[in-house]
């Protein structure tokens, strides 16, 4: 078993370069994640990973440990790509005023279950039609609304976890992964539709060639 994040965090501040590289061989994959997801493109994505892995260089001298090395490490990442679609116009902002909690809907399942991994950029996808569309549907999400489901539903961090990352209060938290889910729910509804349709066509087939 390996040093913790915190052991590590001590050692980069005394100033040991081989700790930092052990940090960020750690969380290098967890960065590039999502900044892909929030970016759209591997190149952006790449150049945003670097940046924000200088900025937790040149900051880690300040990290005090008050919250976990790895929300203040996400917190960076997010802000990164977050200036990055603004300096390229490419932050979608929300429409409505997103404090209000919605906490029976908070955990609501997405629409399409036990596919989460197709929203994770790294991992090989065997529907290649479903990741599609699941893109295609992130696309549509506000630049908020696509981070809040990125960390939880790729990195799985807590409803307080996020609400550390983005620095809000842990009910706008909850009322935009709601917003997110419903909105994700509506962009896909299209496509889960016309592949409800392809199995009952497919169904009927086979119960035709039985019979």
């Amino acid at each position: 078993m390996g040093p913790t994040d915190q052991e590590l965090v001590a050692q980069v501040q005394t100033g040991d370069r081989k700790a930092f590289r052990t940090l960020a061989e750690r969380y290098q994959r967890r960065a590039y994640a999502i900044a892909v997801g929030l970016l759209k493109s591997p190149d952006d994505a790449m150049d945003a990973t670097q940046e924000a892995f200088v900025r937790v260089y040149t900051r880690i001298g300040g990290f005090k440990g008050d919250s976990s090395f790895y929300t203040w490490f996400y917190r960076i990442v997010v802000n990164v790509c977050i200036d990055h679609c603004r300096k390229h116009g490419r932050f979608k902002g929300v429409e409505y005023d997103d404090a209000v909690a919605h906490e029976s809907d908070g955990d609501a399942p997405l629409p399409v279950t036990g596919n989460i991994d197709l929203l994770h950029p790294g991992r090989a996808v065997q529907n290649a039609e479903l990741r599609a569309a699941l893109d295609r549907a992130l696309d549509t999400l506000s630049t908020n609304h696509r981070t809040i489901i990125l960390l939880r539903e790729v990195e799985g961090l807590s409803y307080e976890e996020i609400a550390q990352v983005c620095e809000l209060h842990l009910g706008t938290v909850m009322s935009r992964l709601h917003h997110a889910r419903k909105n994700l729910q509506i962009a896909l509804k299209p496509y889960l539709e016309a592949s409800g349709s392809r199995l009952a066509d497919q169904a009927g087939e086979g119960v035709r060639r039985r019979s």
